[in-house]
C-alpha cells in the first residue's frame, strides 16, 4: 500500500482532498474530507502532489502589476558551484504550458554526471516494487555528463527505486570490483524539490552516489594451494568467481509459492528451513556483489521467520543496521537491510 497515516490524497471521482486517519486493509483506508470521514478504497485515491502540477485553473490568475526597472532591487550575485566532485544524478524537470498558460510538468530527464577523474562501466535500472521496468548498460567517462532516459512524472506517484552498478573501465586490484548504490525516490521529496526549483529558477535538482569509488574490501587472501605429486587437486582463480555469480537482488520475497510450487505437504519446520535457506544463499549474494542494501519480504504471519532472520542479522558483521517499518509497497512485512564493508 503507497498509502500512510497522515498522508494528503485526492478523491479521484470528486476530485476532493483529503486526510489518510486509519488503515483498514491491504486496499482500503479511512479518510477524513471536508469533516466528513468515511471509508475508501486505496484504487479510488491518489496523492495531491500530481493534480496540483497537471490541473487546469479553471480561472486565469491576475496579472500582476508591471515593475519597472528602476524599480527593481539589485541582486547579490551567488557563485553556483557546479556538480564536479563524485558521481551524481542530476534530474531536469521538463515543463509545458496548459490552455491557461501556466507550467505543468511532463517528464524528468535524467543524466548522469561523472565528476573523477575515473571512467566506469554502469548499469542503471528503475524498479518498481522490486521489478525493474527499464535497464540500460553503458560507459561513463571522467568528467562527462551521460544523458540516460526521460522518466514519467506521473509514475513518480509509484515510489520507484533507482540503482546503478559501477566498475572500472580500466581495472584495479585495489579497487573493488564493482560497486552498487540506490536511490529510492519518494513522491513528497521529489514534488518538493520542483517546488524548490520553481523558486530559485535553478533548472535541475542532483542526488549524488558517491564521493569516491571504493577501495577493495576483499579480506587478505591466504596463500596459494600447492598441489603435491600425490595429490589430485584442481585449481581455481578465485578472483574470476565474482564473474560467475547469479545477478544482484536487491528484493528477495521468501513466501513459499515463491519458493516451491508444491509446499502445502510441508511441516511448519520444513517451511522455516527452506525459507532460512532461501535468504541465507541471497545474503550471501548481496554481500558478493557489495551490495548497499537488500530488502527480505518475510509476510507478517505469526512472526517466527521475521525474528529468525533478525536473529540472525544481529550477528552479523557485514549488517550496519535493519529496520521493519511500514513500507508503502509491503506494509509491516518485509524488513530492509543495509550493509557495512
Amino acid at each position: 500500500m503507497k498509502f500512510e497515516v497522515g498522508d494528503k490524497v485526492v478523491v479521484k471521482h470528486s476530485n476532493e482532498e483529503g486526510d489518510v486517519l486509519e488503515i483498514l486493509n491491504d486496499k482500503m483506508v479511512l479518510i477524513e474530507v471536508r469533516g466528513v470521514k468515511f471509508p475508501a478504497y486505496t484504487d479510488q485515491l491518489d496523492f495531491p502532489y500530481f493534480k496540483r502540477f497537471t490541473e487546469k485553473k479553471l480561472f486565469p490568475e491576475k496579472t500582476p502589476p508591471k515593475t519597472y526597472i528602476d524599480q527593481v532591487p539589485k541582486e547579490k550575485v551567488v557563485k553556483k558551484t557546479a556538480h564536479r566532485d563524485g558521481v551524481w544524478l542530476l534530474v531536469f524537470p521538463q515543463f509545458s504550458k496548459d490552455d491557461w498558460g501556466d507550467e505543468i510538468v511532463d517528464q524528468l530527464k535524467i543524466h548522469l554526471v561523472n565528476g573523477t577523474e575515473t571512467g566506469y562501466n554502469f548499469t542503471y535500472r528503475v524498479n518498481y516494487q522490486g521489478t525493474p521496468e527499464f535497464e540500460l548498460r553503458n560507459q561513463v567517462f571522467n568528467h562527462q555528463d551521460f544523458y540516460i532516459h526521460d522518466l514519467s512524472f506521473e509514475k513518480i506517484n509509484d515510489n520507484p527505486t533507482i540503482d546503478c552498478e559501477f566498475s572500472l573501465i580500466t581495472p584495479d586490484k585495489k579497487k573493488a570490483s564493482q560497486y552498487t548504490v540506490e536511490w529510492k525516490l519518494r513522491s513528497k521529496a521529489i514534488f518538493k524539490k520542483i517546488e524548490e526549483l520553481k523558486v530559485s529558477g535553478d533548472p535541475s535538482f542532483a542526488h549524488k552516489l558517491f564521493d569516491v569509488y571504493p577501495e577493495n574490501f576483499e579480506d587478505d587472501k591466504p596463500e596459494p594451494l600447492r598441489p603435491t605429486a600425490n595429490a589430485d587437486i584442481k585449481l581455481y582463480n578465485a578472483s574470476r568467481a565474482r564473474q560467475h555469480l547469479e545477478p544482484p537482488r536487491y528484493v528477495i520475497d521468501l513466501h513459499m509459492e515463491k519458493i516451491a510450487p508444491n509446499w502445502q505437504h510441508l511441516s511448519n519446520q520444513e517451511i522455516l528451513n527452506m525459507q532460512l535457506t532461501e535468504f541465507e544463499k541471497y545474503y550471501d549474494l548481496a554481500i558478493a556483489h557489495h551490495q548497499a542494501s537488500l530488502t527480505v519480504i518475510h509476510g507478517i504471519g505469526t512472526g517466527r521467520l521475521r525474528d529468525e532472520i533478525h536473529e540472525l542479522l544481529k550477528y552479523r558483521k557485514e549488517v550496519k543496521t535493519f529496520v521493519n517499518q511500514y513500507h508503502s509497497s509491503y506494509g509491516y512485512g518485509a524488513t530492509e537491510i543495509w550493509f557495512q564493508y
